[in-house]
C-alpha cells in the first residue's frame, strides 16, 4: 500500500520552491508522487493569525543570520545554485495560484508549476503583474493568454479558496507543508520526515 502524499503550496514561498526541487529525488527514492495542493499563503495567514518570517524576525537578534545559515546549508546539501532572493518579495501570488488550479484542470499542472517557481526564484521577476506573468509564461511555451483567462472562473476562484480553507482545518499554518496520509509536516527540513514517513505507510 503506497502513502497517499500532499504538498501544500504557494509560489511566494522560498522554501516552497526550495522544497519543490528535492521533491524528484524523494519521488525517485520511494516511488510514490506528491500531489501538488494549491493554497493561498496570505488566506493561510490570515485565518490562522500566523505572518511570515520576513515579519516575526524583524528585531530579533542572532535568528535571521542563523536561518540565512541553514538555507544556504540546504542548498549545499541538494546541489541547489540557482535560487536568487526575489528582488520584489512578496509578490502577491494571488493570479499564479489561480493559475496554478487552472494548470491542473487542463493537465498541464507540473509544466506550471516548474516555470512559475523557475520565474520567481531563479530568474526572479514581479510575478503579480499581468504583463510579466504574460510573458514569462509564453517564454516557458505556456499558453499565457489561456491561463490568464482562465484566472478569472469563478470556480477557479472558489476552488483555490476551499483549497485554502481546508489546508487550515487540518491543520497548516503556512508553506510548505506536507501530508502523509493524515501525518502533517511543516517546511523544507522537516523533508526527511516526510520521506522516512512515507516508507512507513507504505511497508505497513
Amino acid at each position: 500500500m503506497r502513502a497517499n502524499v500532499e504538498f501544500h503550496f504557494d509560489f511566494g514561498s522560498p522554501n516552497a520552491y526550495l522544497a519543490h526541487r528535492v521533491v524528484p529525488e524523494i519521488e525517485a527514492r520511494t516511488g510514490v508522487a506528491f500531489a501538488y495542493v494549491p493554497v493561498l499563503l496570505g488566506g493561510v495567514f490570515k485565518l490562522t493569525g500566523n505572518a511570515s518570517p520576513a515579519v516575526t524576525l524583524q528585531g530579533i537578534r542572532n535568528k535571521p543570520e542563523y536561518q540565512r545559515l541553514e538555507m544556504k546549508r540546504f542548498l549545499e546539501e541538494h546541489g541547489i545554485a540557482d535560487f536568487v532572493v526575489n528582488p520584489h518579495f512578496p509578490v502577491n501570488t494571488l493570479r499564479i495560484m489561480r493559475g496554478a488550479v487552472v494548470a491542473q484542470h487542463a493537465g498541464f499542472a507540473p509544466a506550471y508549476i516548474d516555470a512559475v517557481f523557475h520565474h520567481m526564484w531563479a530568474v526572479p521577476k514581479k510575478m503579480d503583474e499581468p504583463d510579466v506573468i504574460r510573458a514569462a509564461l509564453a517564454e516557458s511555451g505556456l499558453d499565457a493568454a489561456a491561463i490568464l483567462t482562465g484566472t478569472e472562473d469563478p470556480a477557479v476562484k472558489s476552488e483555490l479558496l476551499e483549497n485554502t480553507q481546508r489546508s487550515v482545518d487540518r491543520g497548516v499554518f503556512g508553506s510548505p507543508s506536507f501530508f502523509v496520509g493524515d501525518e502533517l509536516y511543516f517546511g523544507k527540513d522537516r523533508l526527511r520526515d516526510v520521506e522516512a514517513e512515507i516508507l512507513r505507510q507504505s511497508n505497513a
